[in-house]
């Protein structure tokens, strides 16, 4: 999940997300390839991040936010949803609930409806009025720029904890989302079997003037170029270093 903020911006019962394993055929293929490759050297790594850079210097998410508590109801409702269909959702929803005290007074039935075409609609409608009252209740009405009390907000998992973090605070934090679990596993740059663990290999690998940007630039890889039934290799910036094989061709 990447994120950016919008044009108006000034800046810019609950269930947890679950922040184990990435499940599916495309996890197990994706976490037993690199058994078989040689990981790469560190000179590797910071020239596939120098390329990143040059081509994208400041990437952009797809997600749409006014401010940190709207960034934190995207995310949220992000969750086994597409970023367009988020968009169309929360562009209706944050225009009348930009803080939690007016997402609670708009009130769950009416929450309900702005987002009723994103999955799982209902739950997440839970969690943001409960999310949303906590933030009152615990800070002030404001997002803290700490992940403990990020993930102890109903349907925060550290992935969406993370990408606030990130985002909005300027942490260095690295958000696993589907694309850069393939894309770490496959190049390989950090492989791991969960996304914690791809997370702390990438932590460790990545070099520091690069990991600001680093989720996004990989996300953002993953979805449009390295993607999962067919990476687009003739089209990738880092085609002659990735491990990868057999590189793929047009057609």
């Amino acid at each position: 999940m990447t994120v950016r903020k919008s044009a108006s911006s000034a800046k810019a019962t609950p269930a947890k997300k679950p922040a184990g394993k990435i499940t599916g055929k495309a996890a197990g293929r994706a976490a037993s390839k690199p058994a078989a490759l040689q990981l790469l050297p560190p000179a590797e790594i910071t020239e596939i991040f120098a390329r990143f850079h040059r081509a994208d210097p400041e990437p952009q998410g797809e997600l749409e936010y006014v401010n940190a508590y709207t960034l934190l109801v995207a995310v949220v409702l992000s969750a086994q949803a597409t970023d367009v269909g988020v968009n169309r959702a929360t562009r209706g929803l944050f225009a009348v609930a930009d803080t939690p005290q007016k997402m609670l007074a708009l009130g769950e039935d009416a929450v309900r409806d702005h987002i009723k075409t994103i999955g799982l609609f209902r739950a997440k409608a839970r969690n943001v009025i409960a999310l949303s009252q906590l933030l009152i209740d615990r800070h002030g009405g404001e997002v803290p720029a700490d992940r403990a009390a990020l993930e102890a907000l109903p349907g925060v998992g550290r992935k969406t904890a993370n990408v606030v973090l990130n985002i909005f605070f300027g942490q260095p934090t690295i958000a696993v989302d589907t694309h850069l679990f393939r894309v770490s596993n496959r190049i390989p740059l950090a492989p791991g079997r969960t996304p914690l663990e791809v997370e702390q290999g990438l932590l460790r690998v990545i070099p520091e003037q690069y990991l600001l940007h680093a989720h996004h630039w990989l996300i953002l890889h993953g979805r449009y170029v390295c993607k999962a039934r067919k990476p687009e290799c003739w089209r990738c910036l880092i085609a002659d270093i990735c491990r990868y094989e057999p590189k793929s061709t047009p057609g």
